[in-house]
């Protein structure tokens, strides 16, 4: 990354509405927001303070009903839904609340799946895959164990490598925690913190569980940023 690329942030929104229907109230509001490269942020929020709706739009799944939406330089909310699919594979990784593995592929055919859609390919790819299996304490005899038959705690290590597959320069992460008792729930982001300190990722976790702060150096609420509802709350 050149020093320019450094100085642009990860995440930059301005002006950014958001409504699901014509004439309905904005789930979002979010005059002005903004997550520089390498930083790692807590978002907490309640169910319905719009965190999923945001990370949808940081991703690219959905676009603004107003105002832009700028990821590592980019407008994304500019782009062609084509070109918002191949910008994301490239650029974004995103561990999901339910992990989203397909159970009856083998852990490997899981992340070689999600590699296909970015540009890393082929032997160099399954040689990632098996590296960064082998970082989260997923031995050999697993990757080609289908992914239906692993634990909790072990599919969660996979979506985490699934993710970071493509080698993406965002991170984000949507309330994988939230079925997980305290142990399980600490083993997972203290696995997700070493993992990350070892890259330049930049990553948003989304969380209703305020005790997940202590993780993280910058803490930030749904209400700290959004404005949506202020007014009824």
């Amino acid at each position: 990354m050149s020093t320019l690329e450094r100085t642009i942030p990860a995440v930059h929104l301005s002006d950014v509405g958001f409504v699901f229907e014509r004439g309905e109230e904005r789930v979002l509001d979010i005059p002005s927001w903004e997550v520089a490269r390498s930083e790692r942020v807590f978002l907490q929020g309640e169910s319905g303070s719009g965190k999923s709706t945001l990370l949808s739009l940081l991703s690219g799944m959905f676009v603004p009903s107003s105002g832009r939406v700028s990821v590592l330089g980019t407008e994304v909310s500019s782009l062609s839904t084509r070109e918002r699919d191949r910008f994301r594979a490239e650029n974004i990784g995103f561990v999901f609340q339910q992990f989203n593995l397909i159970p009856y592929l083998s852990v490997l055919d899981n992340i070689l799946l999600a590699a296909q859609f970015g540009e890393v390919a082929g032997v160099s790819a399954k040689t990632r895959a098996e590296e960064l299996l082998i970082k989260v304490n997923l031995g050999s005899e697993l990757h080609h164990r289908p992914a239906g038959q692993l634990s909790i705690g072990q599919q969660q290590r996979v979506a985490i490598v699934r993710a970071l597959i493509n080698s993406p320069e965002l991170l984000l992460v949507d309330e994988p925690t939230s079925a997980l008792d305290h142990l399980n729930r600490d083993a997972f982001l203290n696995l997700l913190t070493e993992i990350l300190s070892e890259s330049g990722c930049a990553m948003i976790f989304v969380s209703h569980d305020p005790e997940i702060g202590k993780y993280f150096d910058r803490k930030l609420t749904m209400l700290d940023i959004n404005h949506a509802g202020k007014e009824a709350r």
